[in-house]
């Protein structure tokens, strides 16, 4: 069945096809705050966007139940980061300097407490801050690419001031296109789910949980019928006849990249991979990486 338009959904409808922008709290892991959210809301699954250790904070997008199909939107989304580093001594004159070195390509490995396998690899770094500096710890905003580690970055840090350092607190106050202006907490989402099941009004649900649409801005996007949504839904690719609008941006179609299908009432239908012109009078433009409907 083809979903209705995103702003006209039940709130039971968000709930099975919603995202949450949560602010994550100190102390439970990104796996357990998803597991008290999927209980929460009665979800067969929840998928978040990029683990959060227990100490840290901020955000972290849940995907519910069938809004999981879509966690690999998340699996390139750059991260931002504010972060405490704690120096080993006096910070020295030079610290906007030598931190400003590290901006650019750089190369990191895990630290041995990762869930991956520890081997050299390279990371992008778009902006290093230092927003402020107090006796033996300065401020920095940290904007990256998906799988770098802050830990390791503050470590490298003091390396190159030559006081050493590690890293305090730190917060990620944006994954992708959400970030802290619109968190939610999970007393939020509790009082929502309180007032939806005992007094029947979902005002506050609805401020909590967005249609799970909502995690696909940014990416390139194309209308389809919805006699070809319903296609998608049996499986079958994308054709060309089935296209009606194209929204690509600079996307190349020899470079393979994930689009969203949606139908022309903003419904999102499918997750794939463009591979042929949408223009065109026939052939296949869609390969499904994943169904949404």
């Amino acid at each position: 069945m083809l979903r209705g338009p995103p702003a006209e959904r039940s709130p039971a409808e968000l709930l099975e096809f919603g995202v949450v922008n949560l602010d994550k709290p100190p102390g439970p892991s990104a796996h357990q705050v998803a597991a008290w959210v999927r209980d929460m809301v009665d979800a067969d699954r929840i998928a978040h966007a990029g683990t959060l250790d227990p100490k840290v904070t901020g955000c972290l997008p849940l995907l519910l139940d069938d809004a999981a199909r879509m966690a690999q939107v998340f699996d390139d989304a750059d991260k931002e980061y504010v972060a405490v580093l704690e120096l080993h001594g006096p910070a020295p004159n030079d610290l906007h300097d030598v931190v400003s070195t590290f901006e650019g390509r750089i190369y990191q490995k895990p630290p041995r407490k990762s869930a991956v396998r520890r081997q050299l690899r390279v990371r992008e770094m778009y902006d290093i801050d230092v927003l402020e500096v107090q006796d033996r710890q300065a401020l920095l905003r940290v904007r990256c690419e998906s799988g770098t580690y802050v830990r390791k970055l503050c470590h490298d840090i003091g390396l190159a001031l030559g006081t050493g350092a590690h890293m305090g607190h730190l917060r990620r106050t944006a994954t992708g296109t959400f970030d802290d202006t619109s968190l939610e907490t999970l007393e939020d989402l509790a009082d929502g789910l309180g007032w939806w099941e005992d007094d029947d009004d979902a005002t506050a649900l609805r401020e909590v949980v967005q249609p799970a649409e909502r995690a696909l801005v940014g990416l390139p996007s194309l209308t389809i019928a919805p006699s070809a949504a319903r296609e998608v839904a049996e499986g079958a690719p994308v054709y060309a006849p089935g296209v009606i609008d194209a929204n690509l941006g600079d996307a190349d179609v020899d470079k393979r990249p994930l689009v969203a299908c949606y139908t022309p009432n903003e419904a999102a239908v499918c997750l794939g991979r463009l591979v042929g012109d949408p223009d065109a009078e026939q052939g296949t433009v869609v390969e499904l990486a994943r169904v949404l409907v």
